[in-house]
């Protein structure tokens, strides 16, 4: 087994070694080494990546006999290995275990929640723990526990003991493991076994930041930030918050004041807005159904939507026995409906159409649309439904 150095000096960020042996297996190339820092995919926590030589190192596994497999880029050409950790993902990996341990420890002393699990995710850490729900004054008050042993500073130790010495120790959670077990101790507050890398004091935290919950199988998922990941998140939303602040022209304490108004005036508006596209399309239907003899009423619009265009349809269809062929120039989108008493179907002619012409869409017996992305397209189908529906009701 190679020397863990993630264990005996896990600050240690570069270092050179021997290789003891490289594997080429099913297209991949692994190498050995006699001293790694690399740690292992494991407990919750990601592979390391860095560089052995200048290579890459994609992925780094711990097989059941204990020897350590680095995934390469390319095959480790010599027996001396230059090694190089990618620091800034190692000591992020650090920090977020580390606050796992803390937070766990917390929720522990607080109400005696237990943790269930752990994943040390790209964008967020989180934790599945026995209890059902946390309200945001829970959280608040968890955060601040927290923060009082991140401002204590305690320092957090390492070592391994046997199975009999363990159980001296108060650990939190007795794992089913045999032979010595690695505990991680935040100075008389929490007893751990674990296998992952840490920081050595708490203050390295910087801070916790819970970020939000979910239920997760009768249990809940609770996200949250450590150290850089968490002052950064406060960066960008600091961004975002004093973006929205001068938007609304307000400061921050009254912006959900501000921005619930504007849903109210939004609201009202909508409804303003729904009445009149309503007396706007009886006004359409009426001069489309008293302008023809056709059963066939169709039209081009510049303005308006294909939702507006529906609306129409609808309102047409509502008292009158046609059938309707509108077209979207803004959307460049065309529609097809009647109200059912017709046997043939929209969404087959729809199909037809679709075959010779550069589009997308569908639709049923009763109602098909589709989209194009040029004039060109939208046109010729235009005027091909036209044709195709008129022949259609001839031969009726």
């Amino acid at each position: 087994m190679a020397n863990q150095l993630y264990y005996t000096s896990p600050y240690t960020s570069s270092w050179t070694t021997n290789v003891i042996k490289t594997i080429h297996n099913n297209g991949k190339e692994y190498v050995l080494l006699e001293n790694t820092g690399f740690y292992p995919e494991g407990g919750g926590q990601p592979a390391d990546t860095g560089t052995i030589n200048g290579v890459r190192v994609l992925d780094v596994q711990k097989q059941e006999d204990g020897t350590i497999l680095h995934q390469v880029e390319q095959q480790i050409v010599g027996q001396i290995a230059e090694c190089r950790l990618d620091w800034e993902k190692r000591y992020d990996h650090m920090q977020q275990h580390t606050g796992q341990h803390l937070l766990s420890a917390v929720l522990h002393e607080w109400e005696n929640i237990a943790t269930v699990s752990f994943h040390l995710g790209n964008d967020y850490t989180t934790i599945d723990i026995e209890i059902e729900k946390l309200t945001q004054t829970d959280l608040l008050e968890i955060e601040a526990l927290c923060s009082k042993y991140i401002f204590a500073n305690k320092e957090i130790k390492t070592y391994f003991v046997s199975q009999e010495e363990a159980s001296s120790i108060p650990l939190r959670k007795l794992p089913s493991v045999t032979g010595n077990l690695r505990i991680v101790e935040i100075d008389q507050f929490d007893y751990s076994a674990c296998a992952g890398t840490h920081v050595s004091h708490t203050g390295e935290l910087g801070l916790i930041k819970l970020i939000k919950t979910e239920n997760h199988r009768g249990q809940t998922r609770l996200f949250f930030l450590c150290g850089h990941r968490a002052i950064r998140d406060y960066q960008s939303s600091q961004i975002i918050l004093n973006g929205l602040s001068d938007k609304f022209r307000t400061n921050k304490d009254m912006l959900a004041d501000r921005i619930e108004k504007l849903e109210k005036e939004k609201k009202f508006v909508n409804n303003e807005l729904e009445v009149i596209k309503q007396e706007n399309a009886n006004f359409l239907a009426e001069r489309l159904t008293s302008s023809t003899d056709s059963s066939v009423i169709s039209a081009t619009f510049e303005d308006k939507s294909l939702k507006d265009l529906q609306l129409l349809a609808k309102t047409i269809m509502k008292d009158n026995d046609y059938t309707i062929v509108f077209a979207s120039a803004l959307d460049k989108k065309i529609l097809i409906q009647h109200n059912g008493s017709l046997s043939f179907s929209c969404g087959a002619l729809m199909k037809e159409i679709l075959a010779g012409t550069n589009g997308k869409g569908g639709g049923n017996n009763t109602q098909a649309q589709a989209t194009f992305d040029t004039s060109a397209d939208f046109d010729q189908a235009y005027q091909k439904i036209i044709v195709q529906v008129e022949q259609i009701l001839q031969a009726k």
